[in-house]
């Protein structure tokens, strides 16, 4: 029998380098192009597992043969979703609201194997940021690292000076989380 072609659904580099990290290139990189805006009153670990869903079934829709991986990170503080930063703006007003406290980074994964029923999970890590100081947050958004990442702060790197706990997937955190992504992986019969 012939291995399908994998495909990740999703063009971060973070995700690429995480599957890296645990031996796995996929053969192709199809982004979903789809709608990522929250659902009215949607809670954001609702959010993560439906982005997911429907980025596999966006990227598998045009490839039914192909092991399809498709996820979408999302920061919560409470009920709140915090945005994927694109503005100095952005990554300053994130931070001031995670600043000393504790917040959920959701990651939905979702995998198609042809003759597979899709599988599906949701990883919650915990995250607690030391109360950061006014300049400590004028340097980092100064840093540029929080652009284009969601909660607008990035863990691999100078945020993780100013983060005093972590609780679940470290790997999570950055964007993937390689012990459930293999579990997945494995029950697709992929080796």
């Amino acid at each position: 029998m012939t291995k399908p072609l994998f495909i990740l659904a999703s063009s971060s580099p973070r995700r690429l380098s995480l599957l890296a990290d645990i031996g796995i290139k996929p053969d192709k990189i199809i982004p979903a192009d789809i709608d990522e805006n929250p659902h009215k009153d949607e809670l954001p670990r609702a959010l993560a597992q439906r982005l997911a869903r429907e980025k596999l079934q966006a990227v598998a829709s045009q490839n039914p043969d192909a092991l399809v991986l498709a996820a979408d990170t999302v920061v919560g503080a409470g009920r709140r979703i915090l945005p994927k930063a694109e503005t100095d703006g952005d990554v300053h007003a994130c931070l001031k609201l995670l600043s000393g406290r504790r917040h959920h980074v959701y990651t939905g994964v979702a995998i198609h194997a042809p003759g597979i029923k899709i599988k599906e999970r949701v990883v919650d890590s915990l995250v607690t940021f030391h109360d950061l100081s006014p300049s400590d947050i004028d340097a980092y958004v100064a840093s540029g690292e929080g652009k284009g990442k969601a909660g607008g702060y990035a863990i691999q790197g100078r945020a993780a000076a100013h983060i005093r706990f972590i609780s679940g997937s470290y790997s999570n955190i950055v964007g993937l989380p390689l012990f459930e992504v293999g579990q997945l992986l494995r029950s697709c019969g992929w080796r």
